[in-house]
């Protein structure tokens, strides 16, 4: 006895909402610890200061954003590859999500870096996954 999963049933319409939502958190699973390791390895590097005191060092800011920007393209690639369907429209939402958090953190942060970097990292969320999607699905 054989089962198809993807059907419309409403156990085929829980198991596809469950690899929807698995994948997004696949997605941001990858970015949180990729970003939290290059975070550390910034500080123990002396790019930051070890003490979270506040740094505006542009340049700094600048290396961070970029790996930021790569890991979120990353995770786009991630989300898409594991989605069920709609693989950019799941990047998407993993892009939404880090634009809220994003912004969330900006908020609470605020004072910590430069504005701008606060802003970039929220804003560029949505652009890197999709771009990571449209890679993955480039593919196929």
């Amino acid at each position: 006895m054989t089962f198809d999963l993807t059907r419309t049933t409403p156990s085929g319409t829980i198991v596809s909402a469950l690899r929807s939502v698995g994948a997004v958190a696949a997605g941001f699973l990858a970015i949180a610890a990729l970003s939290t390791v290059a975070d550390i390895a910034a500080h123990n590097a002396g790019l930051f200061p070890a003490d979270g005191s506040p740094s505006y060092d542009n340049a700094a800011f600048l290396v961070a954003f970029g790996y930021r920007t790569a890991f979120g393209v990353l995770a786009g690639y991630i989300v898409a590859r594991l989605a069920p369907h709609h693989p950019t429209g799941h990047a998407l939402a993993l892009g939404v999500i880090g634009l809220v958090l994003g912004a969330l953190g900006a908020v609470s942060m605020w004072g910590m870096g430069p504005a701008w970097y606060a802003i970039a990292v929220a804003l560029v969320a949505p652009p890197a996954t999709w771009l990571g999607a449209r890679l993955q699905t480039s593919r196929h």
